[in-house]
């Protein structure tokens, strides 16, 4: 071939004469009608058909009586991912992240829900086994629903199902046309193809199903099974661990809060740094009186400066207890408790620094004033022991530097107007966390 024969190209069309689908219809049987209907170009080896979600569903029965949407979404949905008045971006049971899980009140009778299909990766496999059956044609399918996009204006169809279609291009090792390596490219074809039929279809002009013609090498032509290369769309739904915007900035600051856990034990893994200055950063946007800045945060990176520390504490923590009249064993014991700080790879000592404070001639008033402070220095270190939490990090805050803040000074060689409010372990956690019993929020609250 010679001139524009021989560019990449592609055709797609929308398959006309697709009659209303209801429940029970043999879906199979209304794709092959009317992609073999008189005029048009028929079904060949190698075509990709982009199916609807919604005919698909409404096949296989997922029309639902739902007085309530809502009620609808909630069966459907597995895990709030952001809210914003009514409208909710939510995981569903099937992994989608998207609004309102799929459930989809158009396109069906008035007091009526349409769900997504129960598997619509088997859903896929049975359209394109069937109209091999059919009609001879080895093509691969694509179910397609709609979503919005984070960071993006508008809605575009995607990939929620699929059959013998490699759903995914992975071009890393390869290079570019300059040599250059690439690393990180994999290419969405599902998705690509679901966007490439949902141009011909349209959203309301009554055409579900579209062919694509033209990209065979996105077809695989074995049957599903080991060595096919058949993964289904699932392939395209991304693990929560690799999600780094899994969630909305409501839900990721109760979820950072109920990760904010006392944890004594520690791998031996070093802690990152830089991921503890950012916390910082998020501690000292805690409120304040007066438009003071009121926290100081003693970073001990150093191995050593944590045993001077530890051991200047403890020395102190010793004469005291002896000076309480307690006995060896008690001391040791009480000393043991405690061990947590060592046994941390990085310690934080909040410190209080009360410069801006108001002078006033009464005991009363000046008690109010430090305690202002104080409240602001614990809002301070929530703040930080939950951005810890956001970044991996568990903590653990232990209130024994306050019991010989002298001896802190002296050890870290601080101003002598800073005052140790505690100190923060922080580490990796070795041992995952002990459920925490629920506290109902009426348990603290009182209401006038």
């Amino acid at each position: 071939m010679t001139g524009a024969d021989a560019l990449p190209a592609y055709r797609v069309w929308a398959l006309p004469g697709m009659p209303e689908v209801r429940p029970g219809d043999d879906l199979v049987k209304l794709i092959a009608d009317a992609a073999t209907a008189p005029g048009l170009p028929g079904l060949a080896d190698g075509d990709v058909l982009v199916v609807t979600s919604k005919i698909v569903s409404k096949a296989e029965g997922r029309v639902v009586e739902a007085a309530d949407r809502e009620t609808a979404i909630d069966a459907e949905t597995v895990r709030v991912v952001a809210r914003r008045g009514p409208a909710r971006i939510v995981e569903s049971r099937h992994g989608f992240v998207m609004a309102a899980a799929g459930v989809d009140a158009s396109n069906t009778p008035a007091g009526t829900v349409l769900l997504l299909p129960e598997d619509p990766d088997a859903s896929a496999r049975r359209i394109r086994e069937g109209l091999r059956d059919l009609l001879g044609v080895t093509v691969g399918i694509v179910v397609t629903d709609t979503f919005g996009r984070p960071w993006r204006v508008g809605q575009t169809d995607v990939a929620i199902g699929a059959a013998g279609v490699r759903v995914l291009e992975d071009l890393r090792g390869g290079t570019d046309m300059y040599g250059n390596p690439l690393g990180v490219t994999v290419t969405a074809v599902g998705d690509e193809l679901a966007g490439a039929g949902e141009l011909v279809k349209g959203k309301a002009d009554g055409l579900p199903v579209a062919v694509v013609r033209g990209l065979p090498q996105h077809v695989l032509w074995d049957s599903p099974g080991e060595g096919s290369g058949e993964t289904g769309a699932r392939a395209l739904v991304r693990a929560a661990a690799d999600d780094m915007f899994r969630l909305g900035v409501s839900e990721a600051v109760r979820e950072a809060v109920t990760l904010r856990r006392t944890v004594r034990e520690f791998t031996g893994e070093p802690v990152d740094g830089a991921a503890v200055r950012r916390a910082v950063t998020a501690a000292v946007t805690a409120p304040a009186p007066h438009h003071t800045t009121p926290w100081r945060f003693v970073l001990l990176e150093s191995a050593a400066s944590r045993t001077r520390l530890l051991d200047a504490m403890r020395e102190a923590w010793t004469a005291d207890l002896r000076a309480d009249g307690r006995s060896e064993e008690s001391i040791a014991k009480r000393i043991r408790r405690g061990e947590v700080l060592r046994n941390a790879p990085y310690l934080v000592v909040p410190c209080l620094v009360t410069e801006g404070a108001h002078d006033y001639p009464d005991a009363r008033r000046s008690a109010a004033e430090r305690e202002m402070f104080v409240v602001a220095a614990g809002a301070g270190v929530q703040n930080l022991l939950v951005a810890l939490a956001g970044e991996g990090l568990g903590s653990a805050w232990v209130s024994s530097t306050m019991f010989c803040r002298g001896v802190v000074r002296e050890a870290l060689e601080l101003p002598g107007d800073w005052d140790p409010m505690g100190a923060v372990a922080v580490g990796r956690a070795a041992v995952p966390p002990r459920a925490r019993p629920p506290r109902p929020a009426e348990d603290f609250t009182v209401v006038r």
